[in-house]
């Protein structure tokens, strides 16, 4: 059996979601079905051989779940379950399963659908499942990784998880509107009771403390919530330059080389 193995070099590093779209993109149509995993090793190779059996048994998507995080910090495996808890309690369309990843074998049907999905700012766990075609889980072991380190840090692991979050789900902005609505109708409450109080045994003078407190609460809680609009807008500032993914260089590690300047003679 021939096999081809083509490298795909692109201009610059566009991330790793922009990587995977772009090997997408070079599969479709040119094979039955697509696997996504990493090079690190700790998506075993060996497991490629169920997967294709489940896919030739009918599965559509066949997705590879972790049984455990061994090898992982107890704040990176605690944050994960976290995240998965908030997703799942926040997302009506769509449910994770912690534990799944990017080691996925797609059918051509599949990938056809996702690679469709052009949005800037991607959040492939969310995608696949987002597709809706019928899935098969296997499991697996997470061996250790080969060498080398991550490049995910906490932070981008952050980022990453606003971005899952805050392209799937509406709730943040809903949520900050029944804060405001609840502050509103406290302060309703409140004014009540002082003009009340008034009446019954006069005015008394107010101290600053107070006044300081709800000054700055309601200011953090503003600003809160402006930051939360903020994450919408920037992602829609973002989808509306409606510019590519990623630009590929070259194909097959085929990268031209830098033309000459031409000396012309007269």
């Amino acid at each position: 059996m021939n096999c081809q193995i083509s490298l795909i070099s692109l201009t610059r590093n566009f991330g790793k979601e922009a990587a995977m779209l772009a090997g997408l993109d070079f599969a479709k149509g040119r094979c039955d079905a697509a696997v996504l995993m990493d090079s690190d090793l700790q998506h075993p190779p060996e497991l490629l051989l169920e997967m294709v059996a489940a896919f030739q048994a009918g599965a559509e998507i066949v997705t590879a779940i972790r049984r455990d995080r061994q090898g992982e910090s107890g704040i990176k495996a605690t944050s994960a379950h976290w995240f998965y808890s908030l997703f799942n309690h926040l997302v009506d369309s769509i449910q994770l399963v912690d534990g799944a990843g990017d080691y996925r074998l797609l059918s051509a049907p599949a990938l056809n659908s996702l690679t469709q999905l052009r949005e800037g700012g991607r959040f492939s766990k969310g995608l696949f499942p987002w597709i809706g075609f019928e899935n098969v889980d296997v499991y697996y072991a997470c061996p250790t990784r080969g060498s080398g380190q991550t490049s995910w840090n906490l932070s981008s692991l952050w980022n990453y998880a606003l971005d899952g979050i805050f392209g799937f789900s509406l709730v943040p902005l809903k949520v900050w509107s029944g804060i405001g609505a609840f502050i509103s109708a406290t302060s309703v409450l409140y004014s009540i009771y002082f003009a009340i109080h008034t009446m019954l045994y006069g005015i008394d003078v107010a101290g600053f403390p107070s006044l300081i407190v709800a000054i700055t609460f309601l200011g953090g809680i503003q600003l809160i919530g402006i930051g939360i609009l903020g994450e919408y807008i920037g992602r829609i500032f973002l989808e509306v330059k409606t510019r590519p993914n990623y630009l590929v260089r070259a194909v097959d590690g085929s990268v031209p080389k830098k033309s000459r300047k031409i000396k012309k003679k007269f």
